[in-house]
C-alpha cells in the first residue's frame, strides 16, 4: 500500500475554477502559504470560467457611462430583488445581494482591471424581464478575450507564486472529505493518480462548484412541483467536477445547503460533435426572428418565445409540455444574422482579441459558423419546403411527433402577420423584435422583420434545442465574510466557501432568477471576500 502524500499550508483552497483562483491570489498576496487542489488536469485550470463567453454584470460603470447608460445601486437592486423574486426575510442572500449590487464596480471591475482584464466598450442588455421586469438598463460587460481573458492574467500572477514557492498547486486531486481533528476543520483529504493524500491548513475554502455537471444530482433536486418531471434527455453545459460532492461533505460536518432547486438552465442546447464528456452540450444564444415550436411542431404563442428576455421563462414553458424540448425554425438569412454560441470556443474573435474580425462578424453575419453547425451538429435540419423539412425533424427524433400540415399554417400566420405592415401587425414576438431593434447592439443582430418562408433567404433551417444544465443557484449557506454557517446559523470555524459552491453568495444570493453576468462577478466577489477575512483571522481558529 502507498503511503499517503501530505501538504501543509496556511490555507488550503479546494477547486482551482475563478472563485479559488481569486482566493488564493488574494492570500499569497498578503504573504499567506496556500495549497489549491482541483480533480482537473492541468489544462483545465480556470474550470467553467475558461470556457465561459466573459459577461459581467457591473453597476454605472465607465462602460455604462460613456454609452450614456443612466444606472445606479438602487436601480439595480430593485431589479435584482423583484426579477429574483428574492425574500428580505431570506436573510443571507439577501444581504449577499446587497453586498454584490453595492460593490461589484469598484471590488470586481476595479479590481480586474488592475490586473490586467480589458472591458469591451460596448454593454449588452440581457435579461430584460417577460411578464415579470428585469434589467432596467444594459448591464452585461464583455470581457475582451472572453473567459480566458479573465482567467489568463490571474493563472500569470499565481504561476509566480507557484514559483517562488508560496503556492502549491495540485490537479488531479479528487478531494473525499474535510477533515477534522478535536472538533475543528483542519484540511481535507482525497485520492490523486499517485494514491492517496491529505492537505491540512488553519482554514480549508470549498471552491469546487455547483451540482450542474451531475444530471443525477440535478434530477434529486428538480423542482417537480413547478416543472414536473426532469426530462429525459438533458445536456450537460457545465463540467464534470461540478458533482456537489463537497456539498455533501459540508453537509456532513453540518453545513446548511440552501436553495439548490433554484438552478440556471438554459432552454437552447445543442448536442456537440466533438463531445469531451457524456451528454456535452453547447448553449446557443437564443436567436429573436425564428418560429419557436414544441416537440410537436406547434408554435408557443402563450406567450410566444423570444431570447433575451427572461431565461428562466423559457425553461419554465418548455418543461410544461410533455416532451421536454423544442425547435427553433429559420432560413438562412436569419441565421447568418442572429445565430450566435454561447462561451469561449464558438466566439474567437472575441477570444483572440481580434477587433477588425470581430466588427466585420458584427456588421456581415455569422454565415461560416452557421454552415459548420449545419454541417456537422446533430441538432441542425435543413431543407426546402416546410413539409420536407417536417420529415427531417421527425426522421431526427425517430417519432412522427411533428404535424408537417399545422407546422406550416403556424409558419404562414406567422408570416402573413408580418406582411401587414408595422401599422397593422398584431403578434407579440413582433413586437419584441421591435423594442429589441431600438438598442444599437441588439439591431445589429437582430433582423427587420424577417418572414421565414422567403424565397431569397432558403434554405428552411431547423434546430431541435435541449434543456442545458448550466449552474446551481443555491449552496452552502454562508455569511458575509464567507464563514460557513451550521443549521444554526453559527460559523463552523475554520471553513470556508466562495463561488457557486455558496450559491455564488449566502447560498442563494439571486433568488430564482438572474441578472446575468452575475456568476463570474460573484466568484471574484466571494473569493476577494472570504480572502480578506482570512486575512484579518476572521473565522479562524
Amino acid at each position: 500500500m502507498s503511503e499517503t502524500t501530505k501538504y501543509e499550508a496556511e490555507v488550503v483552497v479546494i477547486g482551482a475554477g475563478l472563485a479559488g483562483m481569486v482566493t488564493a491570489l488574494e492570500l499569497l498576496d498578503a504573504g499567506k502559504r496556500v495549497v489549491m487542489l482541483d480533480a482537473a488536469t492541468r489544462e483545465r485550470y480556470g474550470g467553467l470560467a475558461l470556457l465561459s463567453f466573459g459577461g459581467m454584470f457591473f453597476v454605472d460603470s465607465p462602460e455604462q457611462r460613456k454609452n450614456g447608460i443612466k444606472d445606479s445601486v438602487d436601480l439595480a437592486m430593485s431589479d435584482w430583488v423583484r426579477y429574483g423574486d428574492l425574500d428580505p426575510d431570506d436573510v443571507w442572500p439577501f444581504r449577499w445581494a446587497e453586498a454584490y449590487v453595492n460593490r461589484c464596480t469598484e471590488e470586481v471591475r476595479g479590481w480586474l482591471a488592475e490586473r490586467d482584464v480589458s472591458i469591451f466598450r460596448a454593454v449588452g442588455w440581457t435579461e430584460r424581464g417577460y411578464f415579470v421586469p428585469g434589467n432596467s438598463v444594459p448591464r452585461f460587460h464583455i470581457v475582451w478575450g472572453t473567459g480566458e481573458g479573465i482567467v489568463l492574467p490571474l493563472i500569470e500572477r499565481l504561476d509566480a507564486h507557484e514559483k517562488s514557492g508560496k503556492l502549491e498547486l495540485h490537479f488531479d486531486h479528487r478531494v473525499d472529505g474535510i477533515t477534522q481533528e478535536g472538533g475543528q476543520v483542519v484540511g481535507c483529504h482525497g485520492a490523486s493518480n499517485a494514491g492517496s493524500f491529505e492537505a491540512k491548513g488553519d482554514a480549508v475554502v470549498i471552491a469546487a462548484g455547483g451540482i450542474a455537471g451531475d444530471h443525477d444530482k440535478v434530477r434529486e433536486v428538480w423542482p417537480r412541483d413547478q416543472w414536473g418531471e426532469p426530462p429525459e434527455h438533458m445536456l450537460n453545459g457545465s463540467i464534470l467536477e461540478a458533482d456537489g460532492k463537497l456539498l455533501d461533505r459540508a453537509q456532513e460536518l453540518g453545513a446548511n445547503i440552501t436553495h439548490l432547486e433554484k438552478m440556471w438552465n438554459y432552454a437552447a442546447g445543442v448536442r456537440h460533435w466533438e463531445p469531451l464528456f457524456p451528454n456535452h452540450g453547447l448553449s446557443l444564444v437564443p436567436a429573436k426572428s425564428p418560429v419557436w415550436v414544441n416537440y410537436q411542431g406547434r408554435r408557443f404563442v402563450d406567450p410566444p418565445l423570444v431570447g433575451a428576455y427572461d431565461t428562466l421563462m423559457l425553461v419554465d414553458r418548455i418543461c410544461q409540455e410533455k416532451k421536454k424540448y423544442s425547435w427553433q425554425v429559420m432560413n438562412r438569412k436569419i441565421a447568418n444574422k442572429e445565430f450566435a454560441v454561447s462561451g469561449a470556443e464558438f466566439n474567437p474573435a472575441v477570444r483572440d482579441k481580434k477587433m477588425l474580425t470581430f466588427l466585420l462578424r458584427l456588421l456581415q453575419g455569422n454565415g461560416e459558423q452557421v454552415q459548420e453547425f449545419i454541417d456537422h451538429c446533430p441538432d441542425f435540419v435543413t431543407a426546402s419546403t416546410v413539409g420536407e423539412l417536417a420529415d427531417k425533424m421527425n426522421a431526427l427524433t425517430g417519432t412522427q411527433d411533428v404535424d408537417a400540415v399545422l407546422l406550416e399554417r403556424d409558419i404562414a400566420d406567422y408570416d402573413a402577420n408580418i406582411a401587414r405592415g408595422p401599422k397593422l401587425q398584431n403578434d407579440d414576438q413582433l413586437r419584441r423584435i421591435a423594442h429589441v431593434r431600438q438598442y444599437l447592439g441588439d439591431r445589429l443582430r437582430t433582423c427587420n422583420m424577417a418572414r421565414i418562408v422567403d424565397p431569397d433567404a432558403m434554405p428552411l433551417i431547423a434546430i431541435r434545442m435541449q434543456i442545458l444544465t448550466r449552474k446551481s443557484l443555491g449552496g452552502i449557506q454562508v455569511d458575509l465574510d464567507a464563514k460557513v454557517l451550521n443549521q444554526q446559523g453559527d460559523p463552523i470555524p475554520n471553513l470556508f466557501a466562495v463561488g457557486e459552491a455558496c450559491g455564488f453568495g449566502g447560498g442563494g444570493m439571486h433568488g430564482k432568477r438572474a441578472l446575468e453576468g452575475t456568476f463570474l462577478g460573484g466568484c471574484v466577489y466571494s473569493g476577494r471576500v472570504a480572502a480578506r477575512a482570512i486575512n484579518s483571522g476572521h473565522g479562524v481558529r
